[in-house]
């Protein structure tokens, strides 16, 4: 009995462990059957709509900061300090090196939702601890993961 169980478990173990195998994705035509809301089952002459895959994606202009305002936060302290840098600058903010690459944001609405490409160094090792894209809107969405300091970019500036 025990026996039985325990190659069971191994058994289990052994296709939960098992590697899945994905296929890429290709893009595809989606038919659409649009159902009856009440679902009474009386058939209306339902619609069928086809939608073929994209063939451009429309994006916005943006436009790019001279400034950019970046704020970090010292965890073990509670202490923030908020730093303007511009593109191409750096600055010692607690206890990392902030460098800020680039600053974006939308044309047509420069108040909104702004974007830049930052890297941030141990200023005593050199190491990088963080380099890529952060949205002002979305901090969490690429953040510095580190234990003691948080750093997030909050706008960008024209001059």
């Amino acid at each position: 009995m025990i026996q039985t169980l325990a190659r069971s478990a191994i058994a289990i173990g052994a296709a939960l462990l098992a590697p899945v195998v994905m296929s890429p994705a290709h893009a595809q035509s989606i038919t659409v059957e649009e159902l009856d809301p009440l679902g009474d089952g009386q058939d209306d002459g339902a619609r069928l709509t086809t939608l073929q895959p994209a063939q451009s994606v429309e994006q916005g202009r943006a436009d790019s900061g001279a400034l950019g305002e970046l704020r970090a936060l010292d965890k073990v302290n509670g202490h923030t300090q908020t730093s303007e840098l511009p593109v191409g600058g750096s600055a010692q903010m607690f206890g990392v090196l902030v460098t800020l690459h680039e600053c974006r944001y939308p044309a047509d609405n420069p108040t909104g939702d702004a974007y830049g490409f930052v890297t941030i160094r141990n200023p005593q090792s050199g190491a990088v601890k963080f380099q890529g894209w952060m949205v002002a809107s979305s901090p969490a969405l690429n953040a510095l993961d580190d234990r003691r300091y948080d750093v997030w970019l909050l706008r960008c500036k024209s001059a």
